[in-house]
């Protein structure tokens, strides 16, 4: 979802670098040393504004969070409710979902979250969606031996594609369910994204998995 510009972002950003990384290219293996306290570190690649992450944030003070966007529109509306909340332990940081393996190091997260990706349905298309087998060789890497990710979409053409991505890839699920709001289980712990709040409402299934790297 492209939101449009933002004039103040550029200013909001450079005001607040100490919650916002924009060069974090000497960064990989380093990212404890921009929190209060080191903690399982995890990320969310596509923030969007920021919803989920900082409640996600908010609820879980023993990890510390990273969000990620690569728009800076989005990013800056993300810095704006940090900067309301200046929680210790989220940081925000402005860059491709497609150089992850170049941002952080080996091993150095617990769980990256993926959230209402962009299906990007064209065949022609297919190497762009975040669960293709180029990014979940980069989130293997990053991950931690028992680190986990995981996966919401209310596209079941995507969900489809990403369990045969993940399952060809060797990969394990833990917990998947195709009516995540209707799971009484699953749904006691979720936590929505503002697409996600929309979209339910509108009658729209969420699809949701959980799943780990075969070590």
């Amino acid at each position: 979802m492209r939101l449009r510009n933002k004039p103040w972002a550029k200013d909001m950003i450079n005001d607040n670098l100490d919650l916002i990384a924009v060069q974090p290219e000497n960064m990989p293996g380093k990212w404890q040393d921009r929190f209060e306290k080191k903690q399982p570190l995890f990320i969310e690649v596509g923030s969007g504004k920021g919803k989920f992450i900082t409640e996600l944030a908010q609820q879980n003070p023993q990890n510390n969070y990273i969000a990620m966007e690569v728009q800076e529109g989005a990013i800056a509306l993300v810095l704006k409710k940090q900067v309301e909340l200046k929680l210790p332990n989220l940081q925000l940081l402005l860059a491709n979902g497609a150089d992850l393996s170049d941002l952080f190091a080996e091993n150095e997260v617990a769980g990256v979250y993926l959230n209402f990706s962009d299906p990007w349905p064209k065949t022609r298309h297919e190497k762009r969606r975040l669960t293709y087998k180029s990014f979940l060789k980069q989130y293997q890497y990053i991950l931690k031996d028992d680190g986990y990710l995981q996966f919401k979409t209310d596209n079941q053409g995507l969900f489809e594609y990403s369990l045969i991505s993940m399952n060809n890839f060797g990969m394990k699920f833990d917990e998947i369910s195709l009516d995540l709001h209707n799971d009484e289980v699953l749904n006691a712990k979720n936590i929505e994204t503002e697409y996600e709040k929309k979209f339910s409402k509108k009658g729209f299934r969420i699809n949701y998995l959980k799943a780990q790297f075969e070590n």
